[in-house]
């Protein structure tokens, strides 16, 4: 039996897959495009060598026999596998597939990054990661047309058909044109400030109008607008106003801030990896934003 089992044919086993799913030798033999002759013949040489007989036939249609349906589930498994070798070697071979195309919104801190390019290092199949700054529409598009992998974005929207994972949160701190000292601060102590935004591209603009809303507050915003973080600061310096900001977009940590806190707890801003579960890359992904969800700070 064992010189037997050396000598099955992969073309067969496909055959008797076909037949068991389908449940008709006409209706496989269309599927893999060959004569209903030459898939029987496949068949019958397959149970010679497997010992027994996989199906009756008869005029009701085809069932399986007591020795295939233990036989058939050992058949699918076994092609899955084949499967997934041919996919993984594809992967390897194909240097496209030796990449994982990563957008990040600007939001996103230069740790996590770096967290990020380690983590790719240690996958099973270490790969390169290639970075894309963009806005989160554009990255959204992106991931939607396929031509990115994964995206870290602040978790501020819904991306329903993907999957998501939480991948690090960052403490909000405020920097004002009065801010002498470092202490803490509550919501409700700055809600009478006016606060400048930057364009509502990045993600932190959406978080801040979010965080009055979800406290029925009014957020009162200078007529202007900034082109980013340093000019934030800049012009709290002039008096303009005041500004949120996760802390690691401080650009020193020198700059005067206070924490910000929601009660007695520390307002936070969440950051999440999402990708298509379906992608070829799906299981390296869930695996990479997994490693960054246990290394969050």
């Amino acid at each position: 039996m064992a010189m037997a089992m050396d000598r099955l044919n992969l073309e067969g086993l496909r055959y008797a897959q076909a037949v068991a799913e389908t449940k008709s030798f006409s209706a496989a033999a269309r599927a893999y495009g060959v004569t209903q002759p030459a898939l029987s013949n496949g068949i019958a040489k397959l149970e010679e060598r497997l010992g027994d007989k996989l199906f009756d036939r008869s005029p009701r249609g085809v069932t399986q026999t007591a020795f295939g349906a233990r036989i058939l589930p050992l058949i699918e498994r076994a092609l899955d596998a084949l499967d997934a070798v041919a996919a993984e070697a594809r992967r390897l071979t194909e240097p496209g597939e030796q990449k994982i195309r990563m957008g990040v919104s600007p939001l996103i801190s230069s740790q996590l990054v770096a967290r990020a390019f380690s983590m790719v290092q240690d996958l099973p199949v270490p790969r390169d990661l290639v970075l894309r700054e963009a806005n989160m529409q554009d990255l959204r598009e992106c991931l939607l047309a396929g031509q990115l992998d994964i995206i870290l974005i602040p978790a501020v929207a819904a991306m329903p058909r993907f999957e998501h994972r939480v991948v690090d949160v960052e403490p909000i701190v405020v920097v004002s044109p009065d801010t002498t000292e470092a202490t803490p601060v509550e919501l409700a102590e700055v809600g009478e400030d006016q606060f400048i935004l930057v364009p509502d591209t990045c993600g932190l603009t959406t978080f801040t109008t979010q965080l009055f809303q979800a406290h029925e507050m009014p957020l009162r915003t200078y007529p202007g607008e900034a082109a980013g973080y340093q000019v934030l600061e800049d012009w709290t310096r002039l008096g303009l106003g005041s500004a949120l900001v996760p802390r690691s977009k401080l650009t020193s940590p020198d700059v005067c801030h206070r924490p910000l806190l929601d009660q007695g707890r520390e307002v936070q801003i969440s950051f999440e990896a999402v990708w298509n579960a379906e992608s070829p890359l799906g299981p390296h992904l869930l695996r990479l934003a997994d490693s960054l969800a246990a290394a969050r700070r």
